[in-house]
C-alpha cells in the first residue's frame, strides 16, 4: 500500500480517451439476476488483484438495480486511497485482464475487453461515489422512480445518438429529480 499523502502528485489535466471514438450501439435488455452474479465475480476479481491496497468495490448503475431494464453493461465503482497513485491499482487491475478506456481528472475507468464490465476508480470522498450509490439505493427501494427511469432510457435509446456521452448527458434531468428526491426521502441525521 502506498504512503504518499505528504507526496501527493498533480492530478492529470485533460481527458484521455483510450482508443478513440467507438461505434455506438445499445439496446435496453429486461433485468437479470446474472447481472448480480457478474459482479460478485468481478468483485472477486478486483479484490484478488488489488490485494495489496486498501478499497471499496461498489455495484452501481442500472444493472444493479433489480427489476430495472438496462443496457447490458455491469458498471463497479472501486474507491482507492489516492487517484494520482496509479501504480497503486492501476496496474493490478490491467494485470487482471482489464482494458484502459479513459482517464480524467478524479476518475479512470477500465472495462473488460468485451466492454461488458465497466469499472470507475475514484479516489475515496469522492462526491461522485456517494451520488452513485444515493441513486442507486434509491431505485432499488421506489418503485414509481425505477419505472420513471425507465421510461426515460427507453424514449432516449428509441432516438439516434452519435456519442454515448449525448445519450447519457440526455438522462441528467431525470436523474438529478430522481436523486433530489431520494435526498428528501432519507432520514435526516440529528
Amino acid at each position: 500500500m502506498s504512503n504518499r499523502q505528504e507526496s501527493r502528485r498533480p492530478e492529470v489535466t485533460d481527458i484521455e480517451i483510450i482508443g478513440g471514438a467507438e461505434t455506438l450501439s445499445m439496446s435496453l435488455h429486461s433485468y437479470d439476476p446474472r447481472w448480480a452474479e457478474d459482479y460478485l465475480r468481478h468483485r472477486q476479481r478486483i479484490l484478488k488483484a488489488l490485494a495489496a491496497v486498501e478499497v471499496d468495490v461498489e455495484h452501481i448503475g442500472s444493472t444493479s438495480v433489480p427489476g430495472l431494464a438496462a443496457k447490458p453493461i455491469v458498471d463497479i465503482v472501486v474507491a482507492v486511497a489516492d487517484i494520482t497513485a496509479e501504480e497503486d491499482y492501476l496496474d493490478g487491475l490491467l494485470a487482471a485482464g482489464y482494458e484502459l478506456r479513459v482517464r480524467e481528472p478524479g476518475h479512470r475507468l477500465v472495462r473488460t475487453p468485451t466492454r461488458d464490465v465497466h469499472v470507475h476508480v475514484y479516489e475515496r470522498g469522492n462526491p461522485a461515489v456517494q451520488e452513485y450509490l444515493l441513486l442507486r439505493d434509491h431505485l432499488r427501494a421506489d418503485e414509481d422512480d425505477r419505472d420513471l427511469y425507465e421510461s426515460v432510457k427507453r424514449d432516449l435509446l428509441g432516438r439516434q445518438w452519435d456519442d454515448m456521452n449525448d445519450y447519457a448527458d440526455a438522462k441528467s434531468d431525470v436523474i438529478l429529480a430522481i436523486k433530489s428526491r431520494a435526498r428528501a426521502a432519507r432520514p435526516s441525521v440529528q
